[in-house]
């Protein structure tokens, strides 16, 4: 049965599931931040549960086809080297979960914190948006949105 779904589960097709799969998370928190489902299944541990699975799968996946992963450490020794790591579809489908997950971690923050501060879901749209294409921006541009509505600038939380 493992084999079954080692054939079926190549790396194009979960990155297909991944890119995906995140969408219906996204589209919950940009339009629904407020309702019982974005509670339950985005702001909560569970799509988190599923990237994790994801990840675990994709490393026992590249161990089994004995991918070396201490040459992922190599990424430290300059731009180039970070560059090669790059062509290794592995590597790259690794850190594209390590993206996706992320990402919804800090947009899932963002429609959280906001809910504290009562800040309209309208005003999240784009911090929300820009979150999902270059996540440190986004949390930027909601940062500086929150502190007109906290009435005060904090670095931490």
């Amino acid at each position: 049965m493992i084999d079954q779904i080692l054939t079926f589960f190549t790396i194009e097709i979960i990155y297909l599931w991944l890119s995906f799969g995140v969408l219906p998370f996204w589209f919950i928190l940009i339009f629904f931040p407020q309702s019982r489902i974005s509670g339950i299944f985005v702001t909560s541990i569970f799509p988190f549960i599923i990237l994790g699975f994801v990840y675990v799968y994709l490393i026992y996946y590249f161990f089994n086809d004995g991918f070396d992963f201490l040459q992922n450490f190599e990424l430290y020794l300059g731009i180039y080297n970070l560059a090669n790591l790059f062509e290794n579809e592995a590597f790259l489908i690794l850190i594209w979960t390590h993206f996706l997950a992320i990402n919804l971690f800090c947009a899932a923050w963002i429609v959280r914190d906001s809910q504290k501060y009562f800040i309209s879901k309208y005003l999240n749209l784009v911090p929300l948006v820009i979150t999902y294409f270059v996540g440190p921006l986004g949390i930027v541009l909601y940062w500086i949105i929150r502190i007109f509505f906290a009435k005060k600038i904090s670095l931490f939380d």
